[in-house]
């Protein structure tokens, strides 16, 4: 009596896809009929103002293994995803972005090195055809953080990968209400798998980034997982400090020794106060940011409200 086969769960986050479900849903169909394995691909929609509810419904009626979970809001970028994650049953959860940026084929690659025995397996992007300042970056973000981080992170993912039953109970454990998840999974330990690519421009439809969404998710980087920020904030404080006493005392001693002379002017003083300001703010504004990451895990609010399911008892 031979025992049942494993079940990989691919989830998609989806926001205004209408344009590249089908395909979507078509690729991985073809690449799972070529794995001895079971599936259930899982669509979390963020509350799309488009079609793609639509669609994904009209897919869910002719293929079971098409499950869809549709929010009540759009809970934003980074938690739809990750309670997605959370709900899939599989032996393994591939995560895969709806833009086909993330070409659905790289899902072999994924089960062959989780096969090999890696719980994580992680989409890289050495290079991509997305515009060169925008990777330039990306790429300077990936290595400012991993130095100043606790723990190493991996360069240049895409966020696309694979991730094992395993990996999927510790972060269930965690009860992260807002999490950094590239970060995570490189904080729980595994060892991580690579699968480099390079990544195709999006082929239809619009990017759902911004310059906000892409602020949030860097400083929730630096905030999760490192506290090197503080830590200069409080060394350079000292530095200024000592600086503006050695320049206080400068000044001073010029006065008493060439007091009908020397003048100090409107001007620095006008400098040294913006400088200053300036200095202040940022490090406010460094210092709002971690309490704002405070805040949000002491409101510990769900990732998401659900809408509906479909297919979820089949």
């Amino acid at each position: 009596m031979t025992s049942e086969k494993k079940l990989i769960s691919i989830v998609t986050p989806c926001y205004n896809e209408e344009d590249n479900v089908d395909e979507l849903c078509q690729r991985v169909s073809e690449v799972m009929a070529t794995l001895p394995y079971r599936y259930e691909h899982i669509c979390i929609d963020n509350h799309s103002t488009d079609g793609t509810v639509e669609k994904l419904k009209a897919i869910a009626a002719r293929d079971n293994n098409v499950k869809i979970i549709v929010n009540a809001r759009n809970f934003g970028h980074i938690r739809s995803p990750y309670h997605a994650l959370l709900q899939a049953n599989g032996d393994a959860a591939v995560l895969i972005a709806a833009d086909l940026q993330d070409p659905p084929e790289m899902i072999r690659e994924f089960v062959e090195k989780w096969e090999a025995g890696y719980k994580t397996v992680m989409a890289v992007k050495p290079e991509s055809e997305e515009s060169a300042l925008m990777f330039r970056i990306r790429k300077l973000y990936y290595k400012t953080v991993t130095r100043i981080s606790e723990v190493p992170l991996v360069q240049n993912a895409t966020g696309a990968g694979l991730f094992d039953r395993a990996v999927l109970d510790v972060l269930r454990n965690l009860k992260d209400p807002y999490p950094y998840f590239r970060g995570l999974v490189c904080e729980i330990g595994f060892p991580i798998a690579t699968v480099p690519f390079k990544q195709p421009r999006r082929a239809r439809g619009v990017t759902k980034n911004n310059f906000y969404t892409l602020y949030d998710i860097a400083m929730l980087g630096i905030t999760n997982h490192s506290k090197v920020p503080l830590r200069l904030m409080t060394m350079a404080g000292f530095g200024l400090a000592i600086v503006s006493l050695f320049l206080t005392f400068g000044f001073f001693v010029a006065k008493l020794l060439f007091w009908n002379s020397f003048e100090l002017g409107i001007a620095p003083v006008l400098i040294g106060l913006f400088f200053f300001g300036a200095v202040q703010m940022f490090f406010i504004g460094l210092l709002g940011e971690y309490i704002g990451a405070i805040h949000t895990q002491v409101r510990n609010m769900p990732h998401v409200i659900e809408l509906e399911r479909i297919n979820f008892d089949k």
